[in-house]
């Protein structure tokens, strides 16, 4: 037993009081009762209790508890634990069970305003839909009423037969109009002509209608000699052409092209753009090519 656990059992007994009585009169159970005046701390819940139930012991029997912790503060634990009693977390914990029970009860009000709110806007909201459709569908109705029509308006049935006439005598002047522009389209996109109109031996004569131009190529596929002159005998070109040669002359201006070749097979000619089909065979290497040009306007 300590010095302090003989101290308040003195106290105990000058009060005539037994360890059942100061457990009537403190609360405190009889063991540590018995723990405190064994100086058993050990044994209690915590230094929080220790302190409490030695101060509840000295009110009981008479001593300052002020006194006793001074006097005995070595045995005494020096300053509370900071468990908190099992009865006290009960305590605290079913006020925060209600705090958060009140915040629910506070917020459920706000969110059925808003649900009412909603739905008030919804509402709105369909009935201006609805009436949107249903002046749309109106306006859709008037327009479809029939139209009246004046007869005052409507032309008489001379003045439609007059207009008739017109039309038609109109259409058939159309119509002929049309047939000339035709005949003349057809006139002006007829194709020139170049055929051989005569062979003498060696020498193929052709002549070029249907056309107002004359132009004159001559394209060597490998060596060969040439010789070209115009109407007036005047030597236009007179030489040799290599593979790919080519010379171009105008003779637009002329009447005729007058064409020796020392290689037919090597020599091709074309005529505005259009090949000359030699008449006399090609295997006769000495050729002569006169082409006769009659221009559109002198036919």
């Amino acid at each position: 037993m300590t010095e302090l656990g003989k101290r308040l059992k003195e106290a105990r007994e000058a009060k005539d009081f037994s360890l059942d009585d100061l457990q009537r009169v403190t609360k405190i159970q009889k063991r540590y009762l018995i723990g405190i005046e064994e100086g058993s701390y050990d044994m209690m819940p915590g230094k929080f209790y220790v302190r409490a139930f030695i101060k509840q012991y000295c009110e009981a029997v008479g001593l300052q508890p002020e006194v006793i912790f001074e006097e005995y503060k070595e045995e005494i634990p020096a300053a509370y634990d900071d468990e908190i009693p099992v009865s006290l977390s009960r305590v605290q914990t079913r006020k925060g069970v209600s705090a958060s029970s009140s915040k629910a009860l506070d917020v459920i009000p706000k969110i059925l305003i808003a649900v009412f709110v909603i739905a008030v806007l919804v509402a709105v909201w369909v009935f201006v839909q609805t009436k949107v459709a249903d002046n749309a569908s109106n306006a859709d109705t008037s327009n479809k009423e029939p139209v009246a029509v004046d007869q005052k308006d409507l032309p008489d049935e001379e003045s439609a037969d007059g207009k008739d006439t017109e039309q038609k005598d109109s259409g058939e002047k159309d119509d002929s109009k049309a047939g000339e522009e035709k005949d003349n389209n057809d006139e002006e996109k007829k194709e020139q002509s170049l055929e051989a109109v005569k062979t003498e031996g060696t020498v193929t004569t052709y002549e070029l209608k249907d056309t107002d131009q004359f132009n004159l190529e001559l394209a060597a596929k490998g060596d060969a000699w040439v010789a070209v002159y115009n109407s007036k005998d005047e030597v236009l070109f007179q030489g040799m052409l290599y593979k790919d040669d080519k010379k171009d002359f105008d003779f637009t201006e002329d009447q005729q092209a007058y064409l020796v070749l020392g290689n037919a097979a090597n020599t091709d000619i074309n005529v505005n753009g259009k090949a000359l089909e030699y008449k006399i065979p090609t295997e006769t290497v000495r050729q002569d090519i006169v082409i006769q040009y009659k221009p559109v306007e002198s036919q």
